[in-house]
């Protein structure tokens, strides 16, 4: 079995982070230029400006797929695609999450008893792999027209802490 090829895009930016202070990271700011602000709807002008919806868009558009509106904001990610069931999920399902001032969008890897393990942009200003409580979970799509590859992944918890907000 193979992964979907927006996941195997998303493994590849894996370390990718925010400039420290002022500056911007020049990796992050050429996916916002590729993009643009027809996918992206609004002009991104900073890695400090939330990216998780860029990130995840970044890797959907490299496997030519066609992102939802304003795919900046993580929460437009909940209506994507098409509805997957917590029971049914794959590598590389796109989770969409609540967090204090708004949302999180990244990629399903596996889970634990309470939470998902998540490939994601803008964890901890950068692309991990991070665990979120599953009772955050708003949304769990799939690209509409395709078929699901794969199924649930079990993962250890052990020395997997908790994400409280991926801001």
């Amino acid at each position: 079995m193979t992964e979907p090829t927006w996941l195997t895009a998303a493994r590849a930016k894996l370390g990718v982070r925010e400039t420290p202070g002022p500056a911007n990271n020049p990796t992050i700011m050429g996916w916002a230029k590729a993009l643009g602000t027809k996918v992206l709807g609004m002009v991104f002008n900073a890695d400090s400006v939330p990216w998780c919806g860029l990130f995840v868009a970044k890797c959907i558009t490299e496997s030519g797929l066609t992102p939802p509106p304003i795919a900046v904001r993580a929460k437009a990610w909940a209506s994507w695609g098409k509805p997957i069931a917590a029971d049914a999920l794959a590598p590389g399902a796109v989770l969409v999450f609540e967090r204090e001032g708004g949302g999180h969008v990244g990629f399903y890897v596996g889970e634990d008893d309470t939470a998902y393990r998540v490939l994601g942009g803008n964890q901890s200003d950068a692309v991990t792999t991070t665990r979120i409580a599953k009772a955050r979970c708003v949304a769990r799509r799939w690209p509409a027209g395709l078929p699901v590859i794969g199924k649930p992944v079990r993962l250890s918890v052990a020395g997997q802490p908790l994400s409280v907000n991926e801001a």
